[in-house]
């Protein structure tokens, strides 16, 4: 098996720690292939590969949410994440496990959870998909917009708002969830459409089922700003129509558990922790 490794490059505690996970795959006979923005950091000789041109069975992410968000943008093979990030609801083995989860990575003591991606089309034109959310908001701050939202053609609401969330079940406990958006099992086979901030009592979160398509349209001559998964932002047109439908690919991460509920509860403890080391 071929692994790849990738890590936040401007971490120096998760590139310390790629270089570790290399040395010791290096000693179990399986090299990994590095991703070409870390190599120099964490020195290693052996092959090295842009992220989205690595030939690998499985890739090694030593990070946070969004470095495996960002890595997700360019491969769609399984993902084995170390945590470094303050929360990591898609990670799986914190920092001390680490290396019981590759031991049990390298002996195929796993299972590979699938999860829904959302399909983000502008003015017919494919976006990159999405594996958390697609959030649409405006470009000023405290300047709504006016929303147009239809599902499957059907007008589900008009709102004015700071801006609107379209997420996955994944995405139900990302930034939908600090919106006010219910906590969706990841096994269902739905979408959540959250509004942010309406100015309209009426406008709530919505889910919707998995074959539906959502379509946005902005009802004010004002642009607004497309943020996919916090990776990637498109301007968008005042004239410009978004269609939102859950993809056909999907995001393959490895999991030794995968009881979502418990999963869940040590999260937002976690979370709860932070909070209260911060002082919030």
């Amino acid at each position: 098996m071929v692994f790849g490794l990738t890590a936040r490059p401007d971490m120096p505690e998760a590139l310390a720690l790629a270089a570790e996970v290399a040395a010791l795959l290096g000693e179990r006979g399986v090299p990994p292939v590095v991703d070409e923005a870390i190599a120099g950091a964490i020195d290693h000789n052996g092959d090295i590969a842009p992220l989205g041109a690595m030939e690998m069975d499985a890739l090694i992410v030593v990070g946070g949410d969004g470095t495996i968000l960002r890595a997700l943008q360019h491969t769609s093979r399984p993902v084995f994440s170390i945590n470094m990030g303050a929360l990591g609801f898609l990670t799986e083995v914190p920092p001390e496990e680490w290396r019981q989860g590759i031991e049990r990575l390298l002996g195929g003591d796993y299972v590979i959870d699938q999860r829904a991606k959302l399909e983000t089309w502008i003015d017919g034109e494919r976006q990159p998909d999405a594996v958390n959310e697609a959030v649409v908001h405006t470009t000023q701050i405290s300047k709504m917009r006016y929303f147009d939202v239809r599902v499957d053609g059907n007008r589900a609401f008009s709102f004015r708002a700071d801006g609107l969330i379209v997420a996955t079940p994944t995405g139900s406990t990302c930034y939908a969830m600090s919106v006010g958006a219910p906590i969706v099992d990841p096994r269902a086979h739905a979408a959540i459409i959250v509004p942010i901030a309406p100015f309209k009592l009426a406008a709530r979160p919505l889910v919707v089922a998995d074959d539906s398509t959502v379509e946005v349209k902005l009802l004010e001559d004002k642009d607004a700003l497309l943020v996919l998964d916090g990776q990637i932002k498109r301007q968008i047109g005042a004239d410009s129509t978004l269609r939102f439908l859950l993809s056909d690919r999907t995001a393959r991460f490895i999991r030794f558990d995968t009881d979502f509920y418990t999963r869940f509860r040590r999260k937002i403890a976690r979370l709860m922790t932070v909070e209260e080391e911060n002082g919030t």
